[in-house]
């Protein structure tokens, strides 16, 4: 599951660490609550090189008539995602990757949710497997806009304290195969990241709130504060 993160990168400099032409509207950052349904930055490759574009963060079915005629589809499950009708042609002709800084999950204490911040262990960005399509309203096709979903797994080990599940996070190396640029392959990426691949850090539970902002969402929090 990944249902909200925080971007800090500007836009040039991941088009820079990425390879990739940036498009003149990219989302504003830095931005330390990016919620489903916003303008989120997305490498993908068009054929003639890569761009890093803007798109909603949520998949809308080339079936659905309006964006909010089903499930709000944010996240897709590598184990079904080469099936399930609403993503199987995305998963083998639109892969894309979703950049991010880190990503919060939330434990329970009691009937309190408890955030946590979670981040590489190197420092550097999150590079999340995504998948993409454009949609448009039925009758609408000039007003086509592109939405994405992040490709999830089960967690490691580590991770499965904070969470079940977590996104297919791509090391740089794979971002080519994942892109399609590199030949067939890339169901074999969508796996747990290495167990010491990520840390995490308890943050306020300001950021429970999808309308919270500033780098304070991100900073640690403990019992003392």
């Amino acid at each position: 599951m990944c249902g909200r993160f925080a971007v800090t990168l500007p836009a040039d400099a991941m088009a820079q660490l990425f390879v990739a032409t940036p498009a003149n509207d990219l989302p504003d950052v830095p931005n330390y609550n990016v919620c489903p349904t916003t303008s989120v930055h997305v490498l993908r490759n068009e054929g003639d090189g890569r761009r890093l574009g803007p798109m909603r963060w949520g998949f809308i079915p080339h079936w659905y008539k309006k964006a909010n005629d089903g499930p709000l589809l944010i996240n897709a499950r590598a184990e079904t995602i080469a099936e399930k009708p609403a993503f199987r042609a995305a998963c083998r002709e639109r892969r894309a990757v979703m950049v991010a800084s880190g990503f919060y999950e939330w434990t329970r204490d009691g009937d309190t949710r408890l955030p946590w911040y979670i981040t590489r262990s190197d420092g550097a960005p999150l590079a999340f497997a995504a998948i993409w399509q454009s949609w448009a309203s039925k009758g609408d096709n000039d007003d086509q806009i592109r939405t994405a979903a992040i490709v999830t797994t089960a967690a490691n080990a580590p991770m499965s304290a904070v969470h079940h599940r977590m996104p297919v996070i791509l090391e740089p190396d794979d971002i080519g195969l994942w892109l399609g640029e590199k030949g067939k392959g890339a169901a074999r990426l969508m796996h747990a990241a290495p167990d010491d691949a990520l840390t995490w850090h308890r943050v306020a539970t300001t950021v429970n709130s999808n309308r919270a902002e500033g780098p304070e969402l991100i900073e640690p929090w403990s019992d003392a504060d």
